[in-house]
């Protein structure tokens, strides 16, 4: 009768999600002193049974909040239909992950194309990528693969378990298909060009000034730390200074991550 209410505390007290291997020995003692004779087999399987029905039990409507299973471990998040609230919330906190838009692009392509190599990279972007890829090395959100076996052995790069954790995945299967990709794609570039349309002349034409400087600093050095685009709940490709071009930019890199895209 304590393993319910237990395990419920492990996973809304852990900072990262937990795997059921690390919450087994925390759980084990009060286990076997409920059941003696109990094994392992049946010790794993009862913590899986009970996590199963935790997770039922946070579906229900009554309450804001759910365990999912994310980066390989459970964790308690807040669910879609309270995103609103909990968002102008987190906003009084901390400012948001920031991503600029040439480190967005590059981390779609791995995502789509992992393992690949930094000249492939660039060859779907039509830009020089190593100045990306090390800012997404220290953000934690890619990492090492090893070599591919190719003349000069380039190093390979994926996504990290720290990706699935940002995006709120349970594994890489779970990012959308290039249709879902396209059509969330044409909808931000659809709101974002509305705002645009909405600002005066002058102001518009000072932007694409500053847009278009900005993109051949950014083809040259990689990220550009000042002039980040926002991106909350996954990669949004637009630059709203600069729509038409963004939107160009955004749908060549799509088309060319979809060639070996299964």
């Amino acid at each position: 009768m304590t393993l319910k209410p237990q395990l419920e505390a492990i996973i809304y007290a852990a900072e990262t999600p937990i795997s059921i291997e690390q919450m087994i020995p925390l759980v084990k003692d009060s286990i076997l002193a409920e059941t003696p004779e109990i094994d392992a087999t049946e010790i794993r399987s009862r913590v899986r049974s009970v996590i199963e029905e935790l997770t039922a039990d946070y579906s229900s409507p009554a309450h804001g909040i759910e365990i999912r299973q994310v980066a390989g471990g459970y964790r308690m998040s807040t669910k879609p239909e309270q995103h609103d609230v909990v968002r102008g919330f987190a906003k009084s906190l901390k400012p948001p992950f920031r991503l600029s838009l040439p480190a967005l692009e590059t981390l779609a392509v791995i995502a789509y194309r992992q393992p690949c190599t930094v000249p492939e990279i660039s060859e779907i972007r039509g830009v020089d990528s190593g100045g990306v890829i090390a800012t997404l090395l220290d953000r934690k959100l890619i990492t090492t693969a090893g070599r591919k076996a190719v003349i000069g052995r380039p190093i390979l790069y994926k996504t990290s378990k720290e990706f699935l954790l940002r995006f709120g995945l349970k594994d890489i299967h779970e990012l959308p298909s290039m249709e879902e990709f396209e059509k969330l794609l044409a909808a931000s570039f659809q709101s974002d060009l509305l705002a645009v349309q909405a600002v005066p002349p002058e102001a518009s034409s000072e932007g694409w000034s500053a847009a278009d400087e900005s993109s051949e600093s950014e083809a040259t050095v990689g990220e550009q730390p000042h002039s980040e685009e926002t991106s909350e709940l996954g990669p949004k490709l637009v630059n709203e200074d600069a729509p038409d071009v963004a939107e160009d930019r955004a749908e060549q890199t799509a088309a060319r991550a979809s060639v070996n895209h299964s």
